[in-house]
């Protein structure tokens, strides 16, 4: 571990979930102190130790009474609980840097901290965290959601890169709509690339992995560069016939008995997505209105 240098703080992680204990090692590796984690399951103390070597599992306010910076990675529905049930216990104190993970919110969620003279901060990382030493030299790459009175806004990006990540300032008001476009854009690509591979599984592919990974990273890779130019196949070149092709062969491939075929949920994102391929088709003009209304009639069904 680094030499602890002038200025450096005493963080304690609350949640050594996959971020906490990752953002608390990255805090660490910087030369700050992590004086204290909380971890309840063995998933949690075993990635604590792995993380955070030496470090003590405490009890929150133990944590709390021991710190300068408190990190809570929790998860966002338990975070105003938490924070208000401590703040009310009275276990914050006067220039506490309270620090939040969660997309979800803002600073709003820590307002109780403020009546101790607690500083909050929201810095959540654009990533997606598998909780192992590799994450660390992915935050190297990664942005970071920061939201932050304009006072200490310095602070919660200095934090930042320290962690060798990169600040993103998020207003308030908008904390929902940047967390549901990480959300959809992570979480809908994990559904969507388990359900292109159990289609392949379902034809003998053995190596769906293998197959798909060039494909999807060049796709990726066009969208982020080009938007809606990088749009290509049957639905974004007006093929009905090879769309409705796909359909058929889809609810062919759906077992009705447990463990047979693919989940009808298959069928169900393709036509979703296929309707929203060809209303963006439309929009940029790639597109007849004929032709989209065939696709659109097509895919209700």
């Amino acid at each position: 571990m680094p030499q602890q240098r002038p200025g450096r703080l005493g963080v304690g992680v609350i949640g050594a979930g996959k971020v906490g204990a990752v953002l608390g090692a990255a805090l660490r590796n910087a030369g700050h102190a992590v004086t204290g984690v909380h971890a309840v399951s063995e998933a949690s103390r075993t990635r604590a130790e792995s993380l955070l070597p030496e470090v003590p599992v405490l009890e929150i306010p133990e944590i709390l009474r021991r710190s300068e910076l408190v990190l809570f990675a929790v998860p966002d529905d338990a975070l105003p609980e938490l924070v208000g049930g401590l703040a009310e216990s009275g276990h914050f104190q006067a220039g506490h840097l309270v620090v939040h993970t969660s997309g979800r919110h803002g600073v709003s969620v820590l307002d109780p901290v403020r009546a101790a003279g607690a500083i909050p901060l929201a810095i959540h990382p654009a990533m997606s965290f598998t909780g192992l030493t590799l994450d660390l030299a992915r935050l190297q790459d990664c942005m970071f959601g920061v939201t932050a009175d304009a006072v200490v806004l310095p602070v919660a990006q200095a934090l930042v890169v320290e962690m060798g990540g990169e600040p993103a300032v998020i207003a308030e008001a908008d904390r929902g709509a940047y967390h549901a476009a990480l959300s959809h854009a992570s979480n809908h690509l994990v559904t969507l690339t388990s359900q292109a591979a159990q289609i392949l599984a379902s034809i003998g592919v053995e190596q769906t992995d293998r197959m798909l990974a060039p494909l999807m990273s060049a796709s990726l890779e066009n969208a982020l560069t080009s938007g809606d130019g990088a749009l290509t196949g049957p639905v974004a070149r007006g093929d009905v016939g090879t769309v409705r092709r796909h359909l058929e062969v889809l609810d062919g491939l759906v077992g009705e008995g447990a463990g047979e075929g693919i989940p009808a949920d298959v069928g169900q994102a393709y036509r979703a997505m296929a309707r929203a391929t060809a209303q963006r088709a439309l929009a940029r003009g790639a597109l007849s209105e004929a032709t989209v209304t065939e696709l659109l009639d097509l895919l209700s069904n």
